[in-house]
C-alpha cells in the first residue's frame, strides 16, 4: 500500500470497504480529493485497529459502499 491514490481509483479498486488514508487532499468543503492509502477492509473496526495501530498525524476514514437508510451515522 502506502500509494496515493484519488478518490476515485479508491471507490473503483475497494467497492463497499472501509478505506484509510493518510494526509488527504480536501476541497474547500472536505470532500476527499486523494490521498496515501494505508489500509482497507470489509470490516470497519480492522481499518480503526490499524489506524490506531499506525496513529497517523492527518488521517481519514470512509466508506465506499451504500449506506442503508435505517443507518445512523455519527461524526
Amino acid at each position: 500500500m502506502n500509494e496515493i491514490l484519488t478518490i476515485e481509483e479508491i471507490y473503483a479498486r475497494f467497492s463497499d470497504e472501509w478505506v484509510l488514508l493518510e494526509n488527504p487532499e480536501t476541497k474547500e468543503t472536505l470532500e476527499i480529493i486523494r490521498g496515501k492509502l494505508l489500509f482497507h477492509h470489509k470490516d470497519r473496526h480492522e481499518v480503526h485497529r490499524k489506524a490506531m495501530e499506525l496513529r497517523p498525524k492527518h488521517s481519514a476514514v470512509f466508506y465506499t459502499g451504500r449506506i442503508p437508510s435505517d443507518m445512523a451515522i455519527l461524526i
